[in-house]
């Protein structure tokens, strides 16, 4: 049963600088995290650079080599991290993990004890058609860890929003001007339900009850951040 409507769905990036108590190694792109994370498919393998150490784990968990960081040095079109059983080339531009939609800031070169693989890593960039298309899960409303008993979800399709903060179903009709996102009039069932998951319903509802800026977090989050500085933050299911 249709009980209530709600107008709308906006973003707010902070940055916070913490004094560094060490020289970080030179990172590909920019990318500020103090590890930089990589991986690469068939055979699967994964890459973590952080300031003393390189981490690999490759053939699905087989194979892990971790020796210290020797520091990134200029190479054609990047940079590179060279050892006796690993080279590491990370070159800048637009790369496909080939599993699926997800798209990444660079292209990485493993020679893992000889063996070269094929990767991705870096910041994770935007869907390139939107949003539209994608389905969301939420991870949190208002600064607060979404419930773990109460799903989420939050679908993009064509120009209809539907999905639940964690308790009542809803949807409507929205749509994007640059990183501003309106949505609405919302219709949501009504519907009583325990703990957590109102109270979190609540405060998303608040959230789109005016036009809220969207962005992408560097490890692919979405962010919802209304005028008040409220935010929700979800996580692509892919």
């Amino acid at each position: 049963m249709i009980r209530f409507t709600l107008p709308a769905l906006s973003l707010l990036a902070l940055a916070a600088c913490v004094p560094a108590t060490e020289t970080p190694p030179q990172t590909p792109g920019d990318t500020p995290a103090a590890a930089y994370m990589a991986l690469g498919t068939e055979p699967g393998w994964t890459l973590e650079i952080t300031p003393s150490r390189l981490n690999y784990d490759g053939d699905y968990g087989e194979t892990k080599i971790m020796v210290a960081n020797p520091g990134a040095k200029p190479s054609a079109g990047g940079k590179r991290y060279a050892t006796d059983r690993l080279t590491v080339d990370v070159v800048r531009g637009e790369c496909s993990d080939g599993m699926s939609d997800r798209r990444y800031a660079d292209t990485v070169t493993v020679v893992a004890d000889g063996k070269t693989l094929k990767g991705c890593g870096g910041k994770i960039l935007p869907p390139a058609a939107g949003i539209a298309g994608t389905h969301w899960t939420f991870v949190s409303i208002g600064g607060i860890a979404v419930a773990a008993d109460r799903p989420t979800v939050l679908q993009f399709n064509g120009d209809l929003l539907t999905g639940s903060a964690g308790c009542n179903r809803f949807s409507g009709r929205y749509a994007v001007d640059g990183t501003t996102l309106k949505a609405g009039p919302l219709m949501a069932t009504e519907m009583a339900c325990p703990g957590a998951g109102m109270t979190q319903e609540a405060a998303f509802f608040k959230l789109m009850a005016a036009p809220v800026a969207l962005t992408f977090a560097d490890d692919g989050t979405l962010i919802l951040t209304g005028s008040g500085g409220q935010t929700a933050v979800l996580k692509q299911i892919i």
